[in-house]
């Protein structure tokens, strides 16, 4: 049985064209500070610019018939997958040109970026011209909201489209009745903790510059710093607390942002998923000062780091891969949970962990109840259905399949196991901290199943599945 057809393909290419021009005119933003510092790499980035929005143009004007109203669930998701390795080519493109890395280094810089993975191939930033380092920081800011969502409270328009997009990024809380509202909604809370974050870093004595970037970076979750010492380089604990902040913030749910003011900060305390981050932080950072001698500061910034899997790190990686293995471990599995759904987080996500555990308990308790006897299942007072335990239970198996994967390769071409298990865990939860400097020893093979894990771990597996199913069915034809 054929499940994409001719139609279904030009249905994708027709409504992929707004995207594409969203995604140029983020490759020509960064003119803007290229000119302002005088490096003059502005065709670097009107180059891919024009091509993703010419590319765009003409996507809408000659398939114009194929009308949005004629989206599903599956294009929405085939569109979601192909937009994301679209934008991470063209803003590889800008690298490639502008600081003459190989077009993999810069493609895999790109995906990390976006997805908010924060691994960087660069060995030194801080050589980097200061249009590519806001470029850098530019696409984690757009990633953390999500290329589609952004792109979608500009362009689109509201309808049935909207939300099939709007689904197709692992997107399911509204905030408000319509998409459009939810995405208004979003993008000013986003804003709003973005200008906080500027704020608050220049009034800790931070440069304008490096304020921008940072916040672009740390409130995405995305972790990808301006300077090679990242956060670390201020040698500041009020710069440090900030982040951790702003890192909380970034990891909770847009839902429970949304209620703050009117439930006078009522929802923040009440949310299950904010509850466990911060019972996590604090006894993950209590197993690892009464177990270990790090720096208390170092400690406490480096779990919040993990959990809310933002990848910014005070201590560098070498001295990370010197820590005793429990403490490395428990970071593993704090970079394992993740933070909030319906947030900038990658990983598996706390709402996943707590609906099959409890499915698990559940279990259980049916096991050694009387006969006939079911175990409801609830989550914040609100009950749950079997098949969203097993749905949580299969994407976590996927999710350690992937992960399985990539691990037994980095290991065929003789990488440090342990190492290896790491620097796998952190592409697949798009988190980027590391423990020695993989990123910049890797052959280019494993650069390429690197970019596959950051990017079906920010699609959340099931987009990227589907686009491959779809492009085999037209390739076998």
């Amino acid at each position: 049985m054929r499940y994409i057809n001719k139609n279904d393909v030009l249905i994708i290419a027709r409504n992929s064209g707004k995207l594409m021009i969203g995604i140029g005119v983020v490759c020509l933003i960064p003119i803007i500070v290229d000119l302002i510092y005088l490096e003059f790499n502005t065709l670097g980035y009107l180059i891919p610019g024009l091509i993703s929005i010419i590319t765009g143009l003409i996507s809408l004007k000659v398939l114009d018939k194929y009308t949005v109203n004629k989206m599903r669930l599956k294009h929405g998701m085939i569109i979601s997958a192909l937009s994301w390795l679209w934008a991470c080519l063209m803003c590889g493109l800008v690298l490639y040109l502008v600081t003459g890395i190989s077009l993999v280094d810069s493609t895999f810089e790109s995906m990390s970026a976006l997805t908010g993975s924060g691994i960087t191939i660069y060995s030194d930033v801080e050589v980097l011209p200061y249009g590519i380092l806001f470029f850098r920081a530019f696409q984690q800011w757009i990633g953390g909201l999500g290329i589609i969502v952004l792109i979608l409270f500009f362009l689109a328009q509201p309808g049935t489209s909207s939300y099939k997009l709007y689904q197709s990024e692992a997107r399911e809380d509204q905030i408000r009745p319509s998409v459009k509202a939810t995405l208004t909604e979003t993008f000013k809370i986003y804003s709003i903790y973005t200008v906080l974050g500027i704020i608050l870093y220049l009034l800790a004595g931070m440069p304008l510059f490096d304020s921008i970037c940072n916040t672009f970076c740390i409130i995405s979750t995305g972790g990808m710093s301006i300077k090679n010492a990242n956060i670390g380089f201020y040698n500041n604990d009020l710069i440090y607390f900030i982040t951790m902040v702003l890192m909380i913030l970034g990891a909770t749910s847009f839902l429970v942002h949304s209620k703050i003011i009117k439930t006078r900060g009522k929802s923040l305390i009440d949310d299950l998923q904010f509850k466990v981050m911060i019972s996590l932080i604090a006894i993950s950072t209590l197993l690892i000062y009464f177990t270990s001698t790090i720096i208390p500061m170092d400690m406490l910034f480096t779990v919040v780091s993990a959990i809310t899997t933002t990848g910014a790190s005070i201590p560098n990686s070498v001295v990370m891969g010197r820590w005793p293995p429990f403490v490395i471990f428990i970071i593993m599995m704090l970079m394992l949970i993740g933070g909030s759904n319906g947030s900038t987080v990658g990983a598996i996500k706390l709402m996943r962990v707590i609906t099959f555990s409890k499915g698990i308990y559940k279990n259980l308790r049916e096991i050694i109840s009387p006969r006939g006897t079911i175990v409801p299942i609830d989550r914040s007072n609100k009950k749950i259905t079997d098949k969203v335990a097993e749905q949580s239970g299969n994407y976590i198996t996927l999710y350690f399949l992937f992960i399985l994967i990539t691990w037994s390769l980095l290991c065929l071409y003789g990488h440090n196991p342990f190492d290896s298990l790491f620097f796998t865990m952190s592409m697949q939860g798009n988190i980027g901290l590391e423990i020695g400097h993989m990123s910049q020893t890797i052959e280019w093979p494993l650069k390429i199943i690197g970019m596959i894990n950051m990017w079906t771990g920010r699609l959340e597996i099931y987009p990227a599945l589907i686009t491959l199913r779809a492009l085999l069915e037209i390739f076998k034809r």
